[in-house]
């Protein structure tokens, strides 16, 4: 019953996606590209802020909607959320410790997060409109906000109270950052084409910028010399050091660029905008020296401390992560195998004697290859392994099994994401064979079904991945007309059983009823 069940759900929801999607002729589309394809997580809204945790495990806040999602770095599986907001949450930021994080909100409220908790530790309130800016400044004490009251404000931690309030801006406050060098300075960003540089201890701005269009991000250097600011179609690098001078003025994007940010050596600049495209240039040259096209326009983009994942927030709710591909390792130099203790005490040509008594050593068993990859925690490689012919044909309850302990893991759907047309026919060829026996049913219906998801997009495009679904959509159709069948056989085997025992029961009372008593006398 149980079995029936779980195909049946699994089975309309199947049909319902492939149904429309099977009539679309065309190309394969581009989604279905090899292992180096990107990662992506569908997120309830536009992303408009993705902000790395400082410290190991280098997880990332990533604010959509009315949530902050925290998302481990190699599972992308949201391993906390933040959802006290009525409204759009903005611009979730950590602390420089990483135990905090605090975001802005379109009710104008500021909250305050401890990451292992999930109720504001504080809430700031002061601002009469959204709040699209929230950040500590670099003592971790005090928090800067900017907000679509034009306003600008300092807050304090530990009791929660306004320090400084500027109102200088004569249109909304939509960015900013905090100086790591300077625990009193920080640079908000406006819709006013100014950008501006606040000092905590005076009461008025000390630089004031003219960007020339209205400013969407803005980025200090970490040496705190030269402030980058976006707006337009420009990118914009100034001098502080010399009161704003202007460096030198970038125009290589075709539509607005909205967010800034840098690599861990300050070697390379990232700017993504509107147009769909990431700019990578040298901060030697300011020259585009790499460029990522993506499907949507880009509303956010952030870069690991090691610059080993990049993670790109869209306008159409998609989170495209991309991690560099691990360096092959040099082959490490192969010890000279030094003789055995018995060579240096009796020579090399001592034969051992009849009384001798040889202690043999343990043998080593080697690890397989699919274990070796999840013993390092590289899923999608390690499910590749266990999907070899060798494997998938001969063994399928190894494959199950992998598939099973990556679902435990919370990594199934990262290793499943990111494959090529060749690779999703495996998939859903060995789903389609081995999901109707029973001992592997219930992990497989899982990864039919994520798969589903992960690819509902592109059905339609290939005529090979429509046609496994369909074979699959034809193995548990007749599975289930199968085990609909067994019920009904199953209950006219019970009513049988059930009426042969109580005529049984029947005979023998009257038999018992009807025989005469025998009396057996004895002699005692």
């Amino acid at each position: 019953n149980g079995f029936a069940n779980a195909f049946g759900d699994f089975f309309s929801c199947l049909f319902s996606i492939i149904a429309p999607a099977v009539l679309k002729p065309g190309a394969v589309a581009a989604s279905l590209e090899p292992l180096t394809a990107p990662i992506q997580i569908k997120e309830f809204g536009a992303v408009n802020k993705i902000d790395f945790s400082p410290v190991p495990p280098r997880n990332y806040a990533v604010t959509a909607s009315s949530r902050i999602h925290i998302y481990g770095r190699y599972s992308h599986e949201p391993i906390k959320t933040f959802s006290r907001f009525k409204d759009a949450a903005y611009c979730g930021t950590y602390r420089d410790d990483g135990n905090l994080l605090v975001a802005g909100s379109d009710e104008g409220i500021i909250r305050l997060f401890d990451i292992s908790g999930k109720a504001p530790l504080r809430q700031f309130d002061g601002h009469t409109k959204p709040v699209h800016v929230a950040g500590f400044l670099s003592d971790k004490y005090r928090i800067f906000s900017g907000g679509d009251d034009y306003s600008s404000k300092l807050w304090d931690i530990p009791s929660g109270t306004e320090i400084v309030s500027y109102r200088e801006h004569t249109d909304y406050v939509r960015c900013g950052c905090a100086s790591k060098v300077n625990a009193d300075v920080f640079v908000t960003g406006s819709y006013d084409h100014t950008v501006k540089l606040f000092d905590a201890r005076t009461k008025s701005s000390i630089i004031t910028i003219e960007h020339g269009q209205p400013v969407e991000s803005v980025l200090l250097f970490p040496s705190g010399g030269l402030l980058v600011s976006a707006g337009g179609r420009y990118v914009k690098v100034w001098d502080v050091l010399k009161g704003g001078q202007l460096l030198v003025s970038l125009k290589n994007h075709h539509k607005t660029v909205t967010c800034l940010c840098l690599n861990s050596s300050g070697q390379r600049l990232l700017s993504g905008s509107l147009d769909r495209h990431v700019k990578i240039y040298s901060t030697t040259s300011y020259k585009v020296v790499h460029s990522f096209s993506y499907a949507a326009p880009i509303l956010s983009l952030a870069l690991s401390p090691e610059d080993e994942t990049i993670v790109v927030g869209m306008t159409n709710g998609v989170l495209n992560i991309k991690h560099r591909k691990p360096e092959e390792g040099k082959e490490k130099s192969q010890k000279k195998r030094q003789p055995a203790y018995r060579t240096y005490m009796r020579g090399k040509t001592y034969m051992p004697k009849q009384e001798d008594f040889s202690v043999s050593k343990p043998v080593r068993r080697a690890l397989r290859k699919y274990d070796k990859l999840l013993k390092s925690f590289d899923s999608s490689k390690a499910l590749d392994a266990v999907l070899e012919p060798s494997i998938r044909l001969h063994t399928p309850e190894v494959t199950v099994a992998v598939m099973q302990e990556l679902h435990r893991r919370g990594t199934l759907r990262s290793a499943l994401a990111g494959r090529d047309e060749k690779q999703i026919n495996l998939l859903l060829t060995f789903v389609a064979r081995r999901v109707i026996e029973p001992r592997f049913t219930s992990i497989l219906v899982t990864v039919a079904d994520i798969i589903t998801d992960i690819y509902q997009p592109v059905l339609g495009q290939s005529a090979i991945v429509d046609r496994q679904f369909l074979r699959l959509q034809e193995a548990i159709g007749k599975e289930i007309d199968y085990q609909g069948e067994l019920l009904e056989v199953l209950g006219m085997m019970d009513t049988l059983f059930a009426s042969f025992a109580e005529k049984k029961v029947t005979s023998l009372e009257e038999t018992r009823s009807n025989s005469p008593t025998e009396i057996i006398e004895t002699d005692e």
